[in-house]
Order: C-alpha cells, then sequence, then structure tokens
C-alpha cells in the first residue's frame, strides 16, 4: 500500500480531488490511504475530507500538525462527526515528535473517542519506551499503522511494532537550494521502495511525493520556474525529470519562465511516449499558451507522481 504524506495547502488538496474524479483514486484501488497533515483550516480542507469518506477511500488525518498554522482540532472531529455518519474506512494520525505532550493528546482523543475508529502513529523520533507509550493509546483505539519516518529513527526501530502495522516514511526528493540549480541536474533518482518495502518487513510506504519534506508557508516569486516530474525506468525505478526555465536572472516574467519550462516538459513527455492525466493538463495548457499559476504547477506534479507510483508498485 502506498500512503502519500500530504502538507494540505489548497493545491495539493485540490489535486487529491481531481485524482478521485478521474477514478485514478477509488475505494476499488486498495492501494493508496493518503496521510493529510492539516496547514490551515479551508473549505478545501472540509471538502476533501467529505469527498474521502462519500468516497469511501482510507485515509489518515493528523490532530497534531507541525508545520503551518492549524490549530482546530474540534473542527476536524466535528467535520468527521457530521461526515463520516456510519463510515470507518479512516484513522486519527499523530505525530511523536520531541515536545509532544501525550498526556494532552490523549485527553482530546478521549473527548472524541467515539469518531476514532482506528490511530495512525507517525513517529518522527524513537524512544527506548515506545511500547508502554503506545499502550496508553491503545486503551483509546487499536493502532492501525505506525508510520516510522526513518531519517528521524534508528535503522531497527521499526522492530518494536507488529508486521502489520510498519509503514515506512522518507523524503526521497533531492531538494535543491535554488530552483536554477536544477538546471545542472537534469533528472535525479528518487525510490525503490514501492516494490521492495514488503521484503523489507513493512506493509506499506510512505513518501513526500516529488515535493519533499521540507515546508514553506508563504510563497515568492522564483528567480526559475522548475517542473518536476516523476517518471519509472524499464526496470519500474522512480526518478524525477527537472524541467527548468532559462531566462532565470531575475523575478520577471514568471508566465514566461514557465513556457520555458514548460517546452522543455512536452518536448521530452512526446519523445518518451510518456503521458498521465496531468501530463495531459500539461498539454492543455501548453495549447493555450496559459500560465495556471505555480501552486496548479506543483498540484499537477503531485498528481503525476501518485499515479505513477500507483501504476509500477508492487502487487
Amino acid at each position: 500500500m502506498y500512503q502519500p504524506y500530504i502538507r494540505a495547502k489548497q493545491y495539493e488538496l485540490i489535486g487529491i480531488k481531481e485524482l478521485m474524479e478521474k477514478g485514478i483514486i477509488t475505494p476499488k484501488n486498495k492501494k493508496i490511504s493518503p496521510i493529510i497533515e492539516p496547514v490551515k483550516d479551508s473549505s478545501t480542507l472540509k471538502s476533501t475530507i467529505e469527498c474521502l469518506i462519500n468516497n469511501d477511500v482510507n485515509f489518515t488525518i493528523i490532530i497534531n500538525p507541525q508545520v503551518g498554522a492549524f490549530s482546530e482540532v474540534d473542527k476536524i472531529f466535528t467535520l468527521l462527526g457530521n461526515t463520516a455518519k456510519e463510515s470507518k474506512n479512516y484513522q486519527i494520525g499523530i505525530i511523536f515528535h520531541n515536545n509532544i505532550e501525550h498526556d494532552n493528546i490523549i485527553s482530546i482523543l478521549e473527548c472524541y473517542k467515539k469518531h476514532i475508529p482506528a490511530l495512525s502513529i507517525i513517529h518522527n523520533i524513537g524512544s527506548d519506551d515506545v511500547n508502554a507509550t503506545l499502550n496508553r493509546y491503545k486503551s483509546i483505539s487499536e493502532i492501525k499503522y505506525n508510520v516510522i519516518n526513518l531519517s528521524e529513527t534508528s535503522k531497527r526501530y521499526h522492530r518494536n511494532f507488529p508486521m502489520e502495522t510498519r509503514v515506512e516514511l522518507d523524503d526521497y526528493f533531492r531538494t535543491q537550494l535554488r530552483n536554477s540549480d536544477y538546471l545542472d541536474i537534469g533528472e535525479s533518482s528518487f525510490s525503490e521502495e514501492h516494490l521492495y518495502y514488503k521484503e523489507d518487513g513493512f506493509v506499506a510506504f510512505s513518501d513526500y511525493l516529488c515535493i519533499g519534506a521540507a515546508y514553506s508557508e508563504s510563497g515568492f516569486l522564483p528567480y526559475a520556474v522548475a517542473i518536476h516530474l516523476s517518471y519509472s525506468t524499464q526496470g519500474n525505478v522512480i526518478k524525477i525529470k527537472h524541467f527548468v526555465s532559462d531566462s532565470n536572472d531575475d523575478q520577471n516574467d514568471i508566465a514566461g519562465k514557465f513556457s520555458e519550462a514548460l517546452n522543455k516538459l512536452i518536448t521530452w513527455c512526446e519523445e518518451k511516449d510518456y503521458s498521465s492525466i496531468a501530463v495531459e493538463k500539461f498539454k492543455e495548457l501548453y495549447n493555450r499558451g496559459h500560465f495556471p499559476g505555480l501552486g496548479t504547477i506543483k498540484k499537477l506534479s503531485m498528481m503525476n507522481h501518485i499515479e505513477l507510483v500507483l501504476n509500477v508498485m508492487a502487487d
């Protein structure tokens, strides 16, 4: 199973909804269960959760996010109570981190116990007494998934948990300081975990897509526009192509920079006969000569990545 880790900005959420509309994320496709870390209260967050529930797609919603400005835990449970009704096809996510106050979190969970069919613990820190802590959470509800951040825990930390609950999480995207730095790279390796996660003792795998784990609250005008497109080799290894603008000396004419990057993407896709729902959207933008905004570019890259992973992952 693939559990894409989504920092729930507006366009990322819209991308999830569009993949449901296009039939890529469906209740019949048991290969996917998104992890959603809300970053602010919004109508888009509400409508996305409603869409996931109404389409009977399993997901995890985190109630103690570590990025962004979201703090309205009550609203999450109110929404679930109003929307889920009889649905139990979701998990409440808890991030374990350095400063977590378990007493406070457990108190909140106890208040909303009837809206918690299962828990998913995201381990962003290792602990010698983790099982004693988990037993406290098990008094609230079963722990369906232990999502283990491999870069924040020890090599064998996953052995603390039953195999049927283990999910591996890591950041495979090689983030550069500036968009223009991707110009020289051209492409970068991403991951083979979708092929071998079961052999490594996990029931599912998770990544931060072709966006990366780094989070920025505010946007800014870039000197260069970069489009990141996931693709697979003949052996189904995932790599990322970086299509970057050339006129990168100033922050003027972002639409023109996008056109330069998009021309490269379209040429490459035609040469490689590569297509996806997102690529078709990119082609529409190319034919119209339209710049949709930087948020839409990220959304389409994310949609392409999820569709690709579902196509190439091991059954």
